[in-house]
């Protein structure tokens, strides 16, 4: 009697057992169960490693690459030279020299210029609301960190509203990173931009007299001739002393 209720009890846990031994086998080891269904029988795959892109760094010799060199020629006298980083961003890039060689910037003001902060230009409007016929560009945020020197596009609130603005940061400004294309460097003659007038707007506005691409070997421009002195008149000279 003993011997059949034992017999018993062990044939109702093989039973409970068959399940899930099948279900083991079904799991193969353990496999997760997303590897089943549609995807059963196919080998398993390991996720290709996402490459790291790699950015160049700052080329500061001005006579390497010239077709990447913009030079600036501003109303303080002075010659500035900027590294365009193509690779970075390279739409933008193509935009502000497609744009220079149009003459476009030519004369164009720096309409807001804050000091500790930047020098903002490229509107040939000098209000800060203008910009180009050309459309506007798709970001092309990167990872570069804005520090002094920086050029970067400047835009409005949409992150693909770029066009023809830039500034230039006096000192770094890390807050900008990823908000901003960045797209090149102030490689030669920084202390030109911190000598641009101050303001939003500035009183007495500095501007570009001259933009160009070094590979177009364009000469600086000859510096504006001083303002004319006022005619004097005979009134003027029988006019009374200061003071008398």
């Amino acid at each position: 009697m003993i011997t059949a209720k034992f017999a018993t009890a062990f044939a109702a846990l093989a039973l409970l057992a068959a399940p899930h031994a099948v279900f083991a086998q079904q799991r193969k080891d353990d496999t997760p169960p997303v590897a089943f269904g549609d995807n059963a029988g196919k080998p398993d795959e390991e996720a290709a490693p996402k490459a790291n892109r790699t950015y160049m760094p700052i080329d500061y010799d001005a006579a390497s690459d010239p077709e990447n060199v913009w030079v600036l020629d501003l109303s303080n006298g002075q010659r500035v030279k900027i590294r365009l980083q193509a690779d970075w961003a390279p739409a933008h890039v193509e935009r502000i020299k497609t744009l220079t060689r149009a003459g476009f910037y030519d004369g164009v003001v720096f309409h807001r210029v804050i000091d500790g902060f930047m020098a903002q230009g490229g509107d040939p409007t000098g209000t800060g609301q203008g910009g180009s016929e050309l459309p506007d560009l798709k970001a092309e945020f990167n990872p570069m960190p804005h520090v002094r020197g920086t050029l970067s596009m400047a835009r409005a609130a949409s992150d693909d509203s770029a066009n023809s603005q830039f500034f230039i940061v006096f000192y770094p400004r890390f807050s900008l990173d990823k908000k901003y294309t960045n797209v090149g460097r102030v490689i030669e003659n920084m202390e030109a931009i911190d000598a641009i007038n101050r303001g939003e707007p500035p009183a007495t506005p500095s501007y570009i007299v001259q933009a160009s691409i070094a590979a177009d070997n364009k000469a600086p421009p000859p510096p504006p001739a001083p303002a004319a002195d006022e005619p004097v008149t005979a009134d003027m000279l029988s006019a009374p002393l200061p003071g008398k």
